[in-house]
């Protein structure tokens, strides 16, 4: 097989590619430029939802007002009250949902003995929720 130089007589049927080449390359480059100028963004408000509203809280028990006396003597909610009736009664409030809070208050000269006697009916009775009120909140 042998192969012309193009030193023939007759036209050149080749194309030169070349030129070809180098214009498809730059108008892929401005392509590739233009493009993310062109696409636009669109503004789009959709539903939000709503939350549902908090829901509050049950309000607390009213506490329970639980007076010892120097003299033994006991008052729930001051209404007088025996030592086996207090026991029947803090077993009871024990058991309500939420359960309130028992707030003792003593006089200045109840001897620790009746407090802490009244301390250990609550704790046995279940009472989870015990406080102290000082007698000078009174004055």
């Amino acid at each position: 097989m042998a192969f012309t130089t193009g030193g023939g007589s007759g036209p050149m049927a080749d194309i030169n590619v070349t030129p070809l080449v180098d214009v498809m390359l730059v108008l892929l480059i401005i392509f590739m430029i233009t493009m993310p100028l062109l696409s636009h963004k669109i503004q789009i408000d959709l539903p939000q939802p709503t939350p549902p509203p908090p829901v509050a809280p049950p309000p607390p028990p009213e506490p329970i007002r639980l007076a010892v006396q120097a003299n033994g003597q006991l008052f729930w909610n001051d209404e007088p009250i025996t030592e086996d009736a207090l026991r029947a009664q803090l077993r009871v409030t024990a058991q309500k949902d939420p359960q309130p809070e028992l707030d003792i208050k003593p006089d200045r000269t109840t001897k620790y003995q009746l407090v802490a006697s009244v301390m250990a009916d609550a704790k046995n009775a279940g009472m989870i929720k015990i406080g102290f009120v000082s007698p000078a909140s009174d004055q």
